[in-house]
């Protein structure tokens, strides 16, 4: 996977969430957008998944310009997969439907192959028994790996996870870390914007740090995170890591 960011800026009224930013990353299957709270990472993310277009500079990955213009980004969106922090699934349909109906209604399978699907995924991330279940009734971490199933589904070019830990306590973190690294260990390709620095370095072959709208350092994520090369890097992982 190719990415390329040129002067990118991203503009919400008068805050600038990213100010000229410039990535170009060659070849990776797993990037890790890493960076202090308000830093841009997830801002980032949302740019490259094309859920939010740049305010200027423009936005590739592999050879599609996916910017400011709403078609690219439409059709953009219909090959890649999005898990939000907050896990974004219908209150109102158990977790197989929740799976099931976005392949059945968007990327158009018969309901027949939806279901049995479904049923794989759930079985696949161990909640095959609880697939009739609402998401009120299941914990944060399963609702959470609800969301990944339903986001590889459709079988995407590429699956953004936006700090898909975030809301959870550190058990229910451990389950859902599990079933990303079982994304990685499936040689899907993956952008994780996150906070887990642990995570990020196992996980991510090519780690980004992205602070005050702009990058800071971007390369091999053990190198990056062991051995950063600027003083903006080394502060910010010395104050991640300290605890």
């Amino acid at each position: 996977m190719r990415l390329e960011l040129k002067s990118v800026v991203k503009q919400y009224g008068q805050q600038r969430a990213l100010d000229n930013l410039n990535i170009a990353i060659l070849d990776t299957s797993c990037l890790a957008l890493i960076g202090p709270s308000g830093g841009g990472k997830s801002t980032t993310l949302r740019l490259l998944a094309g859920l939010e277009a740049p305010t200027s500079g423009s936005i590739r990955i592999n050879e599609n310009e996916i910017g400011s213009d709403a078609a690219k980004r439409n059709a953009h969106l219909k090959n890649v997969g999005v898990v939000f922090q907050s896990y974004n699934l219908f209150p109102h349909l158990n977790a197989l439907t929740n799976i099931a109906l976005p392949l059945e209604k968007v990327h158009r399978h018969s309901k027949a192959d939806s279901i049995t699907k479904a049923e794989s995924l759930l079985q696949q991330f161990q909640l095959f028994e609880h697939r009739f279940k609402m998401p009120s009734q299941l914990s944060g971490g399963q609702n959470q790996r609800v969301a990944i199933a339903r986001a590889i589904a459709p079988d995407p070019d590429i699956v953004f996870l936006d700090e898909p830990t975030s809301a959870l306590d550190p058990e229910m973190t451990a389950e859902v870390l599990d079933a990303i690294e079982s994304l990685v260990e499936a040689k899907k390709r993956l952008v994780i914007a996150t906070h887990q620095m642990g995570f990020a370095k196992q996980a991510a072959d090519t780690v980004a740090i992205i602070a005050g709208g702009k990058l800071v350092e971007v390369g091999d994520a053990s190198q990056v995170i062991d051995q950063p090369g600027t003083e903006r890097a080394r502060e910010f992982l010395n104050a991640s890591l300290k605890f």
